[in-house]
């Protein structure tokens, strides 16, 4: 799989602050690639850099294999703020004038709209349009004339929580059809529910980057209790697999290293150990713990 994308050491200075930290990672073709930090953590500027909107003050990128140039950057479709829409202009007349402005084919207009599903809503006026329907619009003047990648930053902010559904529901679909798309978010959520892959920033250093299914994987654990707790944790951290060992409020927590885990044959230990166990229960280590696990363990 060939990358669309690659970041070498970008680093980004405003004035005495340091916004991007020497990031470099890739974007395969094919993928929905987030970038995921809270705010401030330098995901628009990131985004900001690899548009061209913003330079950079070291570090290099390319697109397609290919240095930056007005070719690779015609080839984007980009969606970095909110659009300067006309209000009291019709979804379709707004389409038109965003053509003509970015040297578009207007024959064009009918597909994106029929993509974003506001093929019946086209003659209505913008002012008349939901949060949703409005980003939904703005995501089609980004279609206009076909480009195989896009760029997002945080598309579904402010919306309500149908726009936000409607929104994800595009990205994937626009994903089946073949688009590498780049988005930015803050959400948690949203990463896990449209992304195949993350890059993971916080105060402008990347964390980590690759699959979503290996850098935020769904972790199992054990939770066990008993009357020795102490004791119980010794001979806990014998057995064969334990990876760790916590203490959370009266019971002990259990992460293993990759594998099936068997509570017959945990329980089973224990009492060969001479500990009855009074809890036992599997449990999935929440995405939620594992984001600011690596976080704070970026921050230490």
């Amino acid at each position: 799989m060939k990358n669309i994308l690659a970041l070498n050491s970008i680093t980004k200075f405003y004035g005495k602050i340091k916004a991007l930290n020497n990031v470099s990672f890739e974007v395969p073709e094919g993928s929905v690639f987030g970038i995921l930090g809270p705010n401030g953590s330098g995901k628009t500027t990131l985004l900001g850099i690899v548009t061209d909107v913003l330079k950079a003050t070291s570090g290099t990128y390319s697109w397609f294999d290919e240095q930056p140039s007005e070719k690779q950057r015609r080839q984007l479709g980009t969606l970095l703020e909110t659009p300067n829409f006309y209000h009291y202009l019709s979804g379709e007349r707004n389409l038109k004038i965003a053509a003509a402005i970015k040297g578009k084919d207007p024959n064009d207009i009918q597909r994106v709209l029929e993509l974003v599903r506001l093929t019946e809503r086209k003659n209505s006026k913008f002012n008349t349009y939901s949060l949703g329907m409005k980003q939904r619009l703005a995501i089609a003047s980004c279609l206009l004339g076909d480009p195989p990648v896009l760029v997002f930053d945080e598309p579904t902010n402010g919306l309500d929580p149908a726009g936000i559904a409607e929104i994800r529901q595009m990205i994937r679909q626009l994903s089946k059809n073949g688009k590498t798309i780049v988005l930015a978010s803050h959400l948690l959520d949203e990463v896990e529910k449209v992304c195949t892959h993350v890059a993971i920033l916080q105060k402008g250093q990347l964390i980590t980057a690759g699959n979503v299914n290996e850098v935020l994987v769904n972790e199992e654990l054990v939770e066990l209790g008993a009357s020795d707790l102490e004791r119980l944790a010794g001979i806990l951290k014998d057995l064969s697999g334990v990876k760790q060992v916590k203490h959370y409020e009266n019971i002990l927590q259990v992460f293993f290293n990759n594998g099936t885990l068997d509570l017959g044959s945990i329980n089973q230990y224990c009492f060969e150990k001479g500990i009855v166990l009074n809890h036992l229960q599997l449990k999935k280590k929440s995405l939620e713990s594992k984001f600011i696990e690596l976080t704070n363990n970026a921050s230490n």
